[in-house]
């Protein structure tokens, strides 16, 4: 290994920890949503044993709940890190690949907040590394895929589809088998006439990959499959952009299932767009330079909005339109309860009633309390963010 490839490493390896540095930092901005605050008290999923074992271990805050995603996301990047070796002639371009994974806004949203698209991603990585070292596929993994979560059903349809090209019977048949437990166990919801969250579902990925490079990313799918550059990889992506578009002619669908799949075609993406680079004259490699230094300002751009998202706030007229305010205002505000001596409360919000709950606050009957506008009311807390109100919640005393 020669000495730059040496330098390479350090510069992958202090960036990976910066980031999960930012990334622990970034959890105390949080606070627990209701739908993590459902799998933290009434779900029974993979999620929730997840979520709990941490909290059993670690105690009930913040770290405990969030450490096991922070954990997935970096274990997904060393794997990614170890299945784009060789993937490039240059280490150089291996660390570009690496680095614009690392910052790319869905995959550090996944890590800081309870949900299974970052456990998927570990675990197709951890697929694809297993089958580049050994040439083989890991039927005990797929079986396992099944119990994990439901969006595998498009991993075992992506598989099928890749069996037929060489015609793998062994992997043709089981995938075949495993798609359709999966249905079976999970079923697959296409009702619904079709709504025009075609559209929504195009903003959601530009907002994982950042605009440009989700563009880019569509044009290097296409142009790979036309070409016939379909390894296992493009199948799998493929599959999971192809179909996530297709459900949303009818139905608003969770990008969480397909995400996942999407995200780690990345690689191929930045080797496409390199080769296309080097191939042209250097008087003539001008245009390129410069899409790629606006699509790279604006992921870095995206990244820094997606952890440090709070003096968004100061733009916005109503709070609530905050991307981030489902993950806000409920720790400020059991914090100021309890400065208050207020432990047990009721309201009329369901939701912000198990919230707090994590946070120590008790549901009972000596005081009211709710963020719904209230004209009579013995006391108001307001809760600020960069000295701008975001929340108000009225206490009434019963």
């Amino acid at each position: 290994m020669s000495l730059s490839d040496n330098i390479y490493k350090i510069i992958f390896y202090t960036t990976l920890f910066v980031v999960l540095s930012i990334l622990f930092f970034t959890v105390d901005t949080l606070s627990i949503s209701y739908k993590e605050a459902l799998n933290v008290f009434i779900n029974n999923s993979l999620l929730s044993i997840i979520t709990n074992t941490s909290i059993a271990i670690f105690g009930q805050n913040d770290y405990a709940l969030r450490a096991p995603f922070i954990l997935f996301y970096f274990f997904s990047i060393l794997l990614m890190y170890r299945f784009t070796d060789n993937l490039f002639k240059k280490e150089s371009d291996r660390l570009l690949s690496i680095l614009i994974f690392m910052l790319l806004p869905g995959l550090l949203s996944a890590s800081l907040l309870v949900n299974s698209a970052i456990i998927v991603t570990f675990f197709t990585l951890l697929y694809l590394n297993y089958l580049k070292s050994t040439k083989r596929h890991c039927y005990i993994l797929l079986i396992l895929f099944l119990f994990i979560d439901n969006s595998f059903a498009i991993f075992f349809l992506a598989l099928f589809f890749y069996a037929l090209k060489d015609f793998d019977k062994k992997l043709l048949i089981s995938s075949f088998i495993l798609f359709c437990v999966s249905m079976a166990l999970y079923g697959f919801d296409t009702g619904g006439k079709p709504r025009g969250f075609l559209v929504d579902t195009f903003a959601i990925y530009a907002s994982i990959f950042s605009p440009l490079l989700f563009i880019y990313f569509f044009y290097t799918i296409y142009r790979e499959g036309v070409k016939g550059n379909r390894h296992i990889v493009w199948y799998i992506s493929a599959t999971s952009l192809a179909f996530s578009l297709l459900f949303s002619f009818r139905q608003r669908i969770y990008i969480e299932d397909y995400a996942p799949f999407v995200v780690i075609f990345l690689p191929y993406m930045v080797k496409n767009f390199l080769q296309s680079y080097r191939v042209r004259l250097p008087q003539f490699r001008r245009k390129h330079r410069y899409v790629a230094s606006i699509t790279l300002f604006i992921l870095l751009l995206n990244a820094t909005l997606t952890i440090f998202n709070k003096p968004l706030y100061l733009f916005l007229e109503n709070p609530k339109k905050h991307f981030a305010y489902n993950y806000n205002i409920a720790k400020e505000l059991a914090a100021k309860l309890k400065k208050n001596n207020i432990n047990e409360i009721e309201s009329d919000q369901q939701e912000l009633l198990l919230r707090l709950k994590f946070y120590g606050i008790k549901e009972g009957n000596r005081y009211f309390v709710s963020t719904n506008k209230k004209y009579y009311y013995d006391k108001k807390i307001s809760i600020k963010y960069l000295d701008k109100t975001v929340a108000t919640a009225y206490i009434i005393k019963n």
